[in-house]
């Protein structure tokens, strides 16, 4: 086997490679065993022609837990939510929520719109007035030309409908932006609003004056809002004590930047694990919900709570969700399909308010460990399942040693092993 420093990472034309003579390299390389082979090997439900049409330099499959949040009902419909995640407790957590929110009719979305929004970026203008007159006597012909890339899309009823600019002062001087707003119906959108914006840009660049830079979608998709709202039941939740420590819990993260990267993860963790079941970008969501949570010039909390009148916890979520339901991934992994057909959602639009129950539910959750009992408890007893699997517990064992983990507080691979070794020598614990 080679070692590290004599590996050489410039391999030519190794894209060009089947995805068998990729592995078989790889193997080479790095003097794999059959076990590591084989893992290579394992593709699971995933044929060779899918996944080498995914991304570059295929080699394998990763697989994550697909697993299923229950007792949601979101604007009157019952759902059972698909989460791809490894984190512990996090699955349980959100539908232990969604069964407090259901005593009081459960979560409550608005309707959203599916717009998506497509930045032009125009430099060195001698005139900015002159131009931004320019753009908008032919923002017309702006949107005759970005519907002539899908007509099929405008033909359903979506497609460009307006243009925004602005002007931008920056350290290398004034600059116009053109945001294109594209209805994407049931899609991501990106893909689309990204050709529109290459196809008006040569005629933007000749009535500006200016010169185009950089045309590409903004995933801060502020026209793609979600805002979904629940009511927690006090008694469910544990008492007054609990929402106390909750609304505490709530305020701190609204006054504290550290605290609120760590309430949005939280968030962040149930619509992050339906968004990768379901094929969608998960970067993109995740970079739109926090330049969201920006805006204000502070980072904050994408949740809010307060009391109603019955002293019940009230929870309100507000956040951008470009998903969709067509398009990219989703057509070509046979998991996101399965997701899909499980879950039952028609649009994206409900895809996107499915997702917002989802991450308020999740923040309750959390928010609730933390009052009554401490984010650790639930986690670890989780966690420490995980722990006993990895000191070779065997599988009618995992539930005592696991226990037992969490009763010592000692969650440690190697207190599981000595604790294995205790019972296999006959020793009653």
């Amino acid at each position: 086997m080679l070692k590290i420093n004599e590996i050489n990472s410039d391999i030519s034309q190794f894209y060009k490679l089947s995805l068998t003579e990729r592995q078989n390299q790889l193997a080479r390389m790095f003097n794999l065993d059959k076990d590591d082979r084989d893992l290579l090997k394992n593709l699971g439900y995933l044929t060779k022609s899918q996944i080498d049409t995914m991304i570059e330099n295929v080699v394998g499959s990763y697989q994550l837990p697909f697993g299923i949040a229950l007792n949601f009902k979101i604007n009157g419909i019952d759902y059972i939510i698909p989460m791809v995640i490894e984190e512990p407790s996090v699955v349980a957590a959100a539908s232990n929520a969604a069964k407090i929110a259901r005593k009081h009719g459960g979560f409550h979305s608005d309707k959203v719109e599916s717009i998506m929004i497509s930045q032009i970026q125009i430099v060195g203008l001698k005139n900015i007035e002159s131009s931004k007159e320019k753009l908008i006597k032919n923002k017309e012909k702006i949107l005759k030309i970005a519907n002539e890339q899908d007509p099929m899309l405008y033909k359903l009823g979506g497609g460009a409908i307006d243009i925004e600019i602005r002007d931008l002062n920056t350290r290398k001087g004034s600059m116009l932006i053109v945001h294109l707003h594209v209805n994407v119906l049931d899609a991501m959108g990106a893909n689309i609003v990204n050709t529109m914006a290459e196809a008006i840009s040569p005629f933007i660049e000749d009535i500006s004056d200016g010169k185009v830079n950089i045309r590409i979608v903004s995933n801060l998709a502020i026209k793609r809002v979600v805002r979904c709202q629940a009511v927690f039941d006090k008694d469910m939740l544990g008492g007054e004590e609990v929402i106390e420590g909750i609304l505490n819990a709530y305020e701190f993260a609204l006054a504290d930047p550290y605290r609120a990267a760590t309430h949005n993860k939280g968030i962040m963790n149930g619509i992050i694990a339906l968004t990768l079941a379901t094929g969608n970008d998960t970067r993109a969501i995740e970079a739109g919900a926090h330049a969201y949570a920006s805006l204000t010039g502070q980072y904050s909390p994408l949740t809010t709570f307060r009391l109603d009148s019955d002293g019940n916890l009230l929870g309100e979520i507000q956040l951008p969700l470009a998903l969709g339901i067509i398009g990219g991934i989703t057509n070509i992994h046979p998991m996101a399909r399965l997701a899909l057909r499980i879950l039952r959602v028609k649009s994206a639009e409900e895809l996107s308010q499915v997702a917002a129950a989802l991450g308020l539910a999740q923040n309750v959750a959390a928010l609730r460990a933390l009052a009554a009992e401490g984010i650790q408890k639930g986690h670890m007893a989780l966690h420490s399942r995980n722990i006993a699997k990895i000191a070779g517990v065997p599988d009618n064992l995992i539930e005592k040693v696991a226990n037992l983990l969490v009763k010592e507080k000692k969650i440690r691979v190697d207190y599981a092993k000595e604790i294995l070794k205790r019972i296999s020598e006959g020793e009653k614990l």
